[in-house]
């Protein structure tokens, strides 16, 4: 379903990647350069939060209201956006570093599930894990006393994450699967693994519960022919692409899509989104939070976030 141009909010840097809404409808984003920003959803205008020190992905609300920020230099942090104090929550897995701390869901305990999208590339790196397929992802959760379990291993590029809106299940997205899957957490199929969708129209990113109940999922990138070759060749051939000049290498097709799943799988919403008419239009959307009948966007390569209402 095609809609109108959305409505693009800039902010002072670079790589607005996901944003969260919170209760009394600011809109969280974070940049390249380690800031997370606020947003007046009214007025568009932007007040500075704090600097992480890192690299700001995925962010969401915990239950008293302070951020969750997902950085990927730095792991999992806890930000008070009133007086912008950053405390680490958890930057080492079973002794080591994590090497990419990505997306994150909260449950109404406290809870923290989370994605390491790669054991052998960080942030910088994306693409390599990308082209090379090393499936070395982890969907991992914390524990209100801190105790953290490793829950799936060898997730194609694990990315967004997201509880449903009774807990019933954690899904977590595969970017280069193009898959989201699924894992029971309550009822007869506790611990069963499935998938919410599979054959999604691209690469999903970061996935989140809207306000409406469904499973909101980016479509960073349309299929890639030349990737999806790639994922059938010999490692070495793999290895040999994220070589060759950037110039040359595999790009994200420009778009801006995101799509919207009930429990079941059913596709309920596809927002193709034609791009703003002046200049050359927001692209590859990274972040997507459906709140109160609006859209939100963001977006690992644009200085700005958007938004499109619903109705």
């Amino acid at each position: 379903m095609s809609h109108g141009a959305p409505t693009v909010h800039p902010v002072p840097s670079m790589g607005a990647e996901d944003v969260v809404v919170s209760a009394d409808g600011t809109v969280f984003t974070g940049t390249e350069d380690g800031v997370v920003w606020a947003v007046d959803a009214t007025t568009g205008s932007v007040r500075r939060v704090a600097d992480t020190g890192g690299r700001p992905l995925g962010l969401e609300l915990m239950p008293d209201g302070d951020l969750l920020v997902c950085d990927a230099r730095r792991g999992l942090l806890r930000l008070d956006p009133g007086s912008g104090e950053v405390t680490v929550l958890l930057d080492r897995v079973d002794g080591r570093p994590m090497q990419f701390c990505n997306n994150a869901a909260v449950a109404a305990d406290g809870t923290i599930w989370f994605s390491d999208s790669s054991l052998h590339f960080g942030v910088e790196q994306w693409k390599d894990d990308f082209v090379q397929d090393t499936r070395t992802g982890r969907l991992l959760r914390r524990d209100p006393d801190g105790t953290v379990t490793v829950v799936l291993t060898g997730l194609a590029f694990a990315n967004g994450v997201a509880l449903a809106a009774d807990e019933s299940y954690v899904a977590v997205a595969e970017t280069r699967g193009r898959t989201v899957v699924r894992l029971w957490l309550t009822g007869p199929r506790a611990g069963e693994r499935d998938h919410l969708v599979t054959g999604l129209p691209g690469y999903p990113d970061n996935i989140s519960r809207g306000s409406d109940g469904l499973v909101w999922v980016t479509i960073a990138s349309p299929v890639d022919p030349l990737v999806e070759r790639l994922g059938s060749a010999p490692m070495v051939l793999r290895r040999a692409v994220t070589r060759i000049p950037e110039a040359l290498q595999p790009k994200p097709k420009r778009s801006i899509r995101v799509q919207a799943y009930a429990d079941d799988g059913r596709l309920v919403h596809d927002l193709d989104l034609a791009a703003p008419a002046s200049g050359p239009g927001y692209h590859m959307v990274t972040g997507v939070r459906e709140h109160d009948g609006r859209v939100w966007l963001g977006s690992l390569h644009e200085p700005s976030v958007a938004v499109v209402d619903l109705a």
